[in-house]
């Protein structure tokens, strides 16, 4: 065991040793992250468009559901779920079923018959920025025309009152960096889990690695453990970053963050030993990357919301990693997500790395054999 031990820490040194020596390596993972952070805090923008909407109707009137209706008659918005408390509706914002609650006091079809203001609240998750400005646009416009609807016959005037959670200014910036942060992270891991064994090949050094006195196991230790510390490292200091110089509020716990970032870097370097092992050159390993993010990112709900997507896609983006990082970041950093959150998200991070280090693991044992 002692010697065991002994052979996998050495062989880890060896690859700090490597990325360090290599002057190149030092600033794609130094620099580079912190210099496109900056970049992108500035640069990135996105639309975003389908809406799900939970109503908590305590009127329960006939003017109450014909307002109801306007938005189950709308095109931009799609499924309405009525709940019968604020703790129903704020579970179903929690957990993204709906981008938006609609609240009807029980005062308002008595406030429109006897021609008195009455106001009707519209909740939107604040981490979805451009998507709660344009919520509130749609249901906005939705409710004054009613309000100018019944207003020719009663007189009545309905108020609009916006409550964003999460993010109650629409900090655009906010729900930008804790993407970025999730993104680099993801494609500073790939790469160096993705290079790692195809610059073995490329040296000839992996057969040596192959015949050598270690097993598979230790093999896919060796090559798991130093990617995965140089992320954790560079996710605290872009989380720090974030925080310091953009006032991005953490209002997660720190223990849970670490613990989530490890599980969901873990998977991330899974994904990048499994393109490393079928790869032959460094230039494969870069193309197998890119190849794996471009859909990453596209699936995971940054372009566009994953609820916009064809359904077949939808499904396809629970073998997505880059969705579950992304949900995680944006989650503890702005809403503070809880353990039973936290382990929704993790879950399918985790089988995603059994999955992929065991097949990667695999691939060393065959070829030794």
């Amino acid at each position: 065991m002692a010697k065991s031990l002994q052979k996998i820490f050495a062989l880890i040194k060896k690859e700090f040793r490597i990325v360090w020596n290599d002057s190149i390596s030092r600033g794609i993972i130094i620099a580079l992250p912190i210099v496109q952070l900056i970049l992108f805090a500035h640069a990135v923008t996105m639309e975003v468009k389908n809406i799900d909407v939970v109503v908590i109707d305590q009127d329960n009137s006939l003017q109450s559901r014909e307002l109801i209706s306007k938005f189950e008659n709308s095109p931009q918005f799609r499924k309405i779920y009525h709940v019968n408390d604020m703790r129903e509706a704020q579970e179903k914002l929690d957990q993204q079923d709906v981008s938006m609650g609609l609240v009807i006091n029980n005062d308002f079809s008595t406030a429109v018959t006897s021609q008195t203001p009455t106001d009707v609240l519209i909740i939107t998750d604040g981490r979805q920025t451009n998507s709660a400005a344009i919520i509130v646009g749609y249901a906005s416009q939705i409710i004054m025309s009613y309000g100018a609807e019944i207003s020719s016959q009663s007189g009545a005037k309905i108020n609009v009152v916006t409550r964003n959670w999460y993010n109650p200014n629409l900090e655009y910036r906010w729900f930008v960096l804790t993407v970025i942060v999730a993104m680099l992270a993801v494609v500073m891991t790939l790469l160096l889990t993705a290079l790692s064994i195809a610059r073995e090949r490329e040296m000839g050094t992996f057969d040596q690695l192959i015949v050598s006195p270690l097993s598979s196991f230790d093999i896919l230790v060796g090559k798991t453990v130093p990617p995965l510390v140089i992320s954790m490292i560079l996710v605290c200091l872009m989380s720090i970053t974030v925080t310091q110089f953009f006032d991005l509020p953490f209002r997660g716990s720190i223990i849970l963050f670490l613990a989530s970032m490890s599980v969901s870097l873990l998977s991330i370097v899974g994904v990048g030993l499994f393109i490393s092992s079928i790869c032959a050159t460094q230039q494969q390993a870069v193309l197998g990357v890119v190849t794996f993010m471009m859909p990453s990112v596209l699936l995971s709900g940054f372009v566009s919301p994953i609820e916009d997507m064809p359904t077949f896609l939808q499904y396809f983006t629970y073998l997505n990693p880059m969705r579950f990082f992304i949900n995680l970041t944006r989650g503890i950093f702005l809403k503070g997500m809880n353990v039973a959150d936290v382990s929704i998200n993790l879950i399918p991070l985790f089988v995603i790395a059994v999955i992929t280090l065991s097949i990667a693991a695999w691939t060393f044992k065959r070829q030794q054999g």
